[in-house]
C-alpha cells in the first residue's frame, strides 16, 4: 500500500511538472535526479525552515510543502504521507 502511494506521488509530481513552462520543468527534472541529493536535501531543509517563519516578509507557507516535496525524494515514507494529504 505504501509503495503504491509513493508511486502515485511520483506520477502526481510528473503530471504537475509537465504543465509548467519548459525551463521550470527542466529545472525540476534536474533537481529530482538521484545524483542531485547533495543539493536537494539542504534546499528542502531551508525551504521547510522558511515555511516555519512564514510571518516574515518574502517567506511564506508555500515554502513548507515545496520543502517537504523535495525532502520526499530522499526520505522514505514521506511520499506516501504527502500523497495521502493530497487526495
Amino acid at each position: 500500500m505504501t509503495n503504491d502511494l509513493a508511486l502515485a506521488w511520483d506520477v502526481r509530481v510528473a503530471t504537475l511538472s509537465a504543465r509548467l513552462p519548459q525551463r521550470m520543468r527542466m529545472g525540476i527534472e534536474w533537481l529530482r535526479l538521484t545524483s542531485r541529493r547533495w543539493l536537494r536535501t539542504p534546499c528542502a531543509v531551508l525551504l521547510i525552515i522558511g515555511g516555519v517563519f512564514s510571518i516574515l516578509p518574502i517567506l511564506g507557507l508555500w515554502m513548507l510543502p515545496l520543502g517537504l516535496a523535495l525532502l520526499a525524494e530522499d526520505v522514505p515514507g514521506i511520499k506516501s504521507q504527502l500523497e495521502r494529504a493530497a487526495c
